[in-house]
C-alpha cells in the first residue's frame, strides 16, 4: 500500500459509544514522498553516527543508565508524574512523602527498560515480552489493580470518562487478533519497510490499540528503543525519544490523532522521522561532552591528588559516572573505606567542584556531580519541531 493512500480504519457502534477499530498494518508500506525519504535518509545516517559512537566511548554502558534514567523520567512526565532526573537517582529514604508515587513509578519504568533489554537476548520483541515488561511497569504503583501484564478484556478510554472521550479505543474482544497483527508486522521479513518507518507506523498502531488498562504510553514509547536494539540498529539502547515527545507533547498527541481521524500518515512519520534525527545528534553531543569532561577532570582535577589516593579518587569518578547523586555512607560501603576516609575524599571533591552538597544537612548529607547531570538535561532540552 502506498503510504499515501492509507485508511486508518473505521469507528463501530458499540452499546452508546463509538469505537474506533483500527486496520490491520501487517502489510508492504510503499514510500514515494520525497520529504519522507529524505527524512528517513537523514535519521538512518545520524543513527548510524550515534551507534559508532556508542561502541567507542570506553566504559559506555556507565552512561547509558543515565539515558535511561532520562527516558524514565520524561515519559512518566507525559502522563503527569513530576519527578525530575536528581529526584529519580536519589534512594527512596531520600524521597519526600508526597512524592513518593511519582518516585515509584519512574523506577519502575528504569526497572522495566533493564528487564526487557536483558530479555530480548533470548526473547524476541513480542507480545509476551511485551506483557512481562508492562507487568514491571505496574508492580506496586496505581496501575497495580488494572491488569498488570495482561491484555484488557474491557473498554478502556482516553479522557474523563466514556461519554466524554476524546478517544476510544478497540473494543476489548479486538485487542488480541490486533496485537496479533502489530506481531507479525514488526517480524515480518517478507514485506520490505525500512526499519525507522517500520516502528513509527507500529508505534501508532500500539497507542491506537490500547491493548492494556494503564501504562500504554510508557510502554508504547518504550517499545522504540526495544525495536531498535532487538534489530541491531543500535548496539547500545541509546536513544529514546520520550524527550522529544514530551518537549513536542501537543503535537505528539495531535499528530497520533490525525492518522485515526483524518488518515495523515505522512504528517505523523514526518514527526518521528524528525524526533529521530534530532534526539540521535543530541545524543551524539552528549557522548562528545562526557569524553570532553572526562579528559578535563583526568587532566585538572585528579592530578591533585597524592599517589596514596589516587586509586580512591578514580575509582570514585568511575562510580560517579554510574550513579551521580549519592552520600558518604554509598562511597564508603562501595570503595570498602572507613567514613572518615571516605568523608575527606568527599570533602576534596567538593573542593575541586566535582561535588556539590544538595540538602543543607549537617548528618545524612546528599551530593549531587553537577556538571556531568547538566550535559543530560542541556542537551534534552530547549530544541523544538519547527
Amino acid at each position: 500500500m502506498n503510504i499515501l493512500e492509507f485508511t486508518s480504519g473505521v469507528y463501530t457502534q458499540q452499546y452508546k459509544y463509538k469505537s474506533f477499530s483500527p486496520s490491520r498494518i501487517n502489510q508492504t508500506w510503499e514510500i514515494s514522498d520525497g520529504e519522507i525519504q529524505q527524512l528517513l535518509s537523514d535519521a538512518d545516517r545520524v543513527l548510524g553516527e550515534l551507534n559508532a559512537f556508542s561502541q567507542l566511548v570506553p566504559d559506555v554502558d556507565f552512561f547509558i543508565r543515565m539515558y535511561i534514567t532520562k527516558e524514565a523520567t520524561q515519559s512518566s512526565r507525559i502522563e503527569g508524574t513530576r519527578t525530575n532526573m536528581e529526584e529519580a537517582l536519589l534512594d527512596e529514604n531520600d524521597i519526600e512523602p508526597e512524592k513518593k508515587d511519582d518516585w515509584e513509578e519512574v523506577q519502575n519504568y528504569i526497572e522495566a527498560i533493564n528487564e526487557a533489554i536483558k530479555q530480548l537476548h533470548t526473547l524476541p520483541l513480542s507480545n509476551r515480552l511485551l506483557r512481562d515488561t508492562h507487568k514491571v511497569l505496574m508492580q506496586g504503583v496505581r496501575g497495580k489493580t488494572k491488569q498488570p501484564g495482561e491484555f484488557r478484556n474491557s473498554q478502556n478510554w482516553i479522557g474523563v470518562s466514556l461519554k466524554n472521550a476524546v478517544f476510544i479505543p478497540p473494543h476489548q474482544d479486538e485487542v488480541n487478533d490486533l496485537m496479533g497483527d502489530l506481531e507479525k508486522f514488526i517480524y515480518n521479513s517478507e514485506i520490505h519497510v525500512p526499519h525507522l518507518i517500520k516502528i513509527a507506523i507500529a508505534h501508532y498502531q500500539f497507542e491506537t490499540i490500547h491493548p492494556f488498562l494503564d501504562g500504554n504510553g510508557r510502554l508504547g514509547r518504550l517499545m522504540i528503543a526495544l525495536y531498535l536494539a532487538s534489530h541491531g540498529l543500535l548496539h547500545k539502547p541509546a536513544l529514546y525519544l520520550s524527550d522529544y515527545f514530551e518537549r513536542n507533547k501537543t503535537e505528539y498527541v495531535d499528530r497520533l490523532m490525525a492518522v485515526r481521524e483524518s488518515n495523515k500518515m505522512k504528517e505523523w512519520l514526518v514527526f518521528f522521522l524528525y524526533g529521530v534525527r534530532e534526539t540521535a545528534e543530541s545524543s551524539i553531543q552528549v557522548f562528545k561532552d562526557i569524553i570532553a569532561l572526562k579528559e578535563k577532570l583526568e587532566r585538572e582535577v585528579l592530578p591533585h591528588f597524592s599517589t596514596r589516593r589516587q586509586k580512591n579518587a578514580q575509582n570514585l569518578m568511575t562510580y560517579l559516572y554510574q550513579t551521580p547523586v549519592t552520600n558518604i555512607k554509598s562511597i564508603s560501603n562501595l570503595l570498602s573505606l572507613n567514613t572518615n576516609t571516605a568523608s575527606a575524599l568527599v570533602k576534596d571533591f567538593v573542593k575541586y567542584g566535582l561535588l556539590h552538597e544538595l540538602t543543607g544537612n549537617k548528618r545524612n548529607r546528599t551530593f549531587l556531580f553537577k556538571e556531568y547531570l547538566m550535559i543530560f538535561n542541556k542537551q534534552f532540552s530547549g530544541q523544538q519541531q519547527p
